[in-house]
């Protein structure tokens, strides 16, 4: 980690508040001592702050995150500032200035909006700004279609978009620990498979989502296109700089070797889909373990209607969940009557539906 260029740091609600609402200056204060290092280092950094909807919440008495989305968004409009504020004033200190970022999932979605985000992050950062992101909970809060879920996707997705090295997820948790064995921490984890997953965990602070169960979707975002993840305490003294100097306070997630193209990245995880396609066990093989194009006759069944070139989700027969994502060739209206159908007839064209240039594996 001592090579990593770029870096996103994402730090949760827990560690920079204590109780409900009340800012734990202090420790925001030896954090951004910490990554004031880092940029003098040479590093780029963004970093992904939770807490406005926590400092809403306490600005406005409340005790327990309100179920109801607009005294949500009340809540995180009220904290946002608040937020912002303080990050600026500490940073002002270490000469650094910071942008401040709101996003909903239709700024990295959006293909020319995305692409303007990558343009406007690589800008900033090359500059030595520090960006703080945050999800717009004002807007987004009251539409499901265009929430990130959490700000552990949220700083996967920033990882992914502008291509750190490394993503840091600082929380209340220490690491991953083994909650199917003896509770120990896993220092390293090679892959995220069934048994990993099986160790998370939910969360039950007032004013957190997720815990343990979104940290690992972040981690296996990111690992995927080649960002190494780290999950750490953000209580921890000087956690970055261990971090940095190849000290491992958490657990550390390996990257993949294969470093995706833009394309792949933006295919695999940004982007509204239009529908899905089900297939069976012998085309998820081959797309999965041949690099083979996704051909109509191992789709079992469509959901949805799309024109040719929308994106659309496959569903793994096995897992029933998605295992890839890609521009359709056809229609859903030309792939219909296609179905459980001999295709030697066919024009060859109709034999495909999504070419492997345009499919993205998850």
């Amino acid at each position: 980690m001592k090579d990593a260029k770029r870096v996103v740091v994402k730090i949760g609600t827990g560690v920079l508040t204590r109780d409900v609402g009340k800012l734990d200056v202090g420790r925001m204060k030896e954090l951004c001592a910490q990554i004031a290092r880092l940029l003098k280092s040479g590093k780029e950094v963004a970093l992904v702050s939770s807490g406005a909807v926590g400092l809403g919440m306490g600005r406005l008495g409340l005790k327990s995150r309100p179920k109801q989305i607009s005294t949500v968004q009340k809540c995180a409009a009220v904290g946002q500032g608040i937020l912002i504020d303080t990050w600026s004033k500490l940073f002002e200190e270490h000469g650094i200035t910071t942008a401040q970022l709101l996003l909903t999932k239709d700024d990295v979605d959006i293909k020319h909006r995305h692409d303007a985000m990558n343009a406007l992050l690589d800008e900033i950062l090359k500059d030595k700004i520090v960006p703080v992101i945050n999800e717009n909970d004002s807007v987004s809060a009251s539409e499901l279609n265009i929430k990130f879920g959490d700000n552990d996707v949220l700083s996967s997705l920033v990882a992914t978009l502008i291509k750190a090295d490394c993503l840091v997820i600082l929380s209340t948790a220490s690491g991953l620990l083994d909650m199917t064995g003896d509770g120990s921490m896993i220092k390293r984890v090679e892959k995220i498979d069934a048994k990993i997953n099986a160790m998370a965990s939910g969360t039950t602070s007032a004013t957190a989502v997720g815990g343990m169960i979104t940290k690992l979707r972040a981690a296996k975002i990111a690992t995927d296109f080649g960002c190494g993840v780290y999950i750490a305490s953000g209580s921890r003294e000087n956690v970055l700089d261990e971090i940095f100097a190849d000290k491992n306070p958490g657990t550390f997630f390996v990257p993949s070797k294969k470093k995706s193209s833009s394309k792949k990245r933006w295919l695999a995880y940004f982007g509204k889909t239009a529908g899905k396609l089900h297939i069976d066990e012998g085309a998820e093989n081959a797309v999965r373990n041949k690099g083979s194009s996704l051909l109509v006759a191992g789709v079992k069944d469509i959901e949805g209607n799309f024109k040719a070139g929308d994106l659309v989700e496959v569903i793994s027969k096995k897992t029933k969940s998605i295992m890839a994502r890609g521009l359709a060739y056809i229609s859903s209206e030309e792939m219909r009557p296609l179905i459980g159908k001999n295709l030697d007839c066919c024009d060859k064209k109709k034999h495909i539906a999504i070419h492997r240039d345009n499919l993205s594996m998850r």
